[in-house]
């Protein structure tokens, strides 16, 4: 088998061989730290996890590097709204984030950079792009040239702004050169952290703080970046240009991976646009591993829509798995080995096509229709914690803690008294506390809830 990946770049499906055999250096923007993230970020967050931990189980040593943008325009507006100090505000929603991405298993991560640790990086790479000539000193800053770069526009395919574009942060001055042009390092204002520098007091431009972090830890060129779609113009675009006028060398990065949006209400979710759930407020109703299992069984690049519906959709599909291999566990059948490798070759070619993920689940969900047809045992369940390092969405964890326990064998006490309004006040505790009961006639069955 031969792992292809959809390169943004080119545009079509190559072969995926890194710079140095099996040496993958991998980069993905992180966040900008204003606000708690939304469940838009969590879909690029738990695909990119899981194509990581695919790419570390076929062999890849993958160093896995994000940056965190703690300084920016943004930030300093929501800081200035709510009389904080910009830097500590910024500190506060990195720990938030944090927290977040934990729940919904996001842990492939090397390293988290932050914008702020690499000021020294920042002012040399604009330094350098001034001595070069693609740089030039306005009023408010220096800026780039764009047309000092003949190549700007060669990822997103094109040179000018579209509606679903990050376009939010970009500079506005009369003095510049290009419309285009983008800020490099912007000149101290008042109430606005700044650093000091041979440039002068100031801070950086959005862009230059990516380029300034992977150069510091992967050199000039590295394996792959990745993102969201909305990121490919003109942030990624600014980040070519800047890294290719400074080393003569391209690309700046071999694979190019974006994922698609996340709708809701046929609108792309957004800050901006006001229409988002955070992160926190899904898992205040759904488990973690839910989310998840939403995300990674969907193919990357397809644009998905959001609802609760959708999740709950998801919450039922995945106990069927969870329900499936807990019945394997304990069971004492003998398992049909030729089915399990059928499974297994199908659902890693499926991996290995551009992580096709739907078609991998789609092979899984056969498998547990023929096992369930004709019995399956210890193997079965072990190929299912094989795959599972991937997707890290299976729970199948059985021990039920005795506060639960407890608690069901009181609401089943009112049941039988007919006591319904205290068993169905027992019941939300229960649900409260992670599981769910089911019920039959003559007893019930405690579930821990997906």
């Amino acid at each position: 088998m031969t792992l292809k990946v959809y390169n943004t770049l080119t545009r079509k499906k190559e072969t995926f061989k890194p710079l140095k055999g099996k040496k993958i250096n991998l980069f993905v923007c992180g966040p900008t730290v204003y606000d708690y993230a939304h469940i838009g970020h969590a879909k690029t967050y738990v695909q990119f996890d899981m194509i990581v931990k695919y790419l570390r189980y076929i062999g890849y040593d993958v160093f896995y590097l994000q940056n965190i943008t703690n300084i920016e325009d943004k930030i300093i507006n929501r800081s200035r709204e709510e009389k904080k100090d910009p830097l500590k505000l910024a500190d506060e929603f990195e720990k938030k984030y944090y927290e977040d991405i934990k729940r919904i298993g996001v842990d492939s991560v090397n390293e988290y950079a932050r914008a702020t640790d690499y000021i020294e990086q920042i002012v040399s790479q604009v330094r350098r792009l001034v001595k070069k000539g693609y740089a030039y000193k306005i009023s408010d800053g220096y800026y780039f040239d764009l047309t000092m770069f003949k190549h700007y526009g060669k990822l997103a395919k094109r040179t000018m702004q579209e509606a679903e574009d990050a376009v939010s942060r970009i500079d506005e001055n009369d003095e510049k050169r290009n419309k285009g042009d983008f800020c490099l390092w912007k000149f101290r204002k008042k109430d606005e952290p700044y650093w000091e520098s041979e440039l002068g007091e100031g801070r950086p431009g959005w862009h230059i703080e990516d380029t300034a972090i992977t150069e510091a830890k992967f050199g000039v060129q590295y394996d792959v970046h990745g993102g969201a779609i909305d990121l490919i113009f003109p942030h990624h675009e600014a980040e070519i240009a800047q890294m290719e006028s400074i080393s003569g060398k391209k690309p700046l990065v071999k694979y190019w991976i974006h994922t698609a949006f996340l709708n809701i209400n046929k609108k792309k979710m957004s800050k901006s646009l006001k229409n988002f759930v955070t992160i926190r407020e899904a898992l205040e109703r759904y488990d973690g591993k839910v989310i998840r299992y939403f995300f990674a069984s969907n193919h990357y690049r397809t644009t998905l829509d959001f609802s609760y519906d959708i999740l709950d959709q998801n919450k039922n599909s995945l106990e069927r798995l969870n329900d499936f291999a807990r019945n394997l566990k304990d069971s004492k059948n003998k398992d049909d080995l030729k089915l399990i490798e059928k499974t297994r070759k199908a659902f890693f070619i499926a991996l290995d096509d551009d992580f096709d993920t739907p078609k991998a689940f789609s092979s899984l969900f056969d498998f547990v229709r023929d096992v369930n047809k004709n019995g399956g045992g210890k193997n079965s369940y072990e190929f299912l914690l094989e795959i599972d390092k991937i997707f890290n969405v299976l729970t199948l964890d059985n021990k039920i803690p005795k506060e639960t326990i407890k608690l069901a064998e009181e609401r089943e006490k009112f049941r039988k008294e007919k006591k319904w309004k205290e068993a169905d006040d027992v019941r939300d505790k229960i649900n409260k506390l992670g599981y769910t009961v089911e019920d039959s006639d003559s007893s019930f069955r405690i579930k821990k809830l997906a």
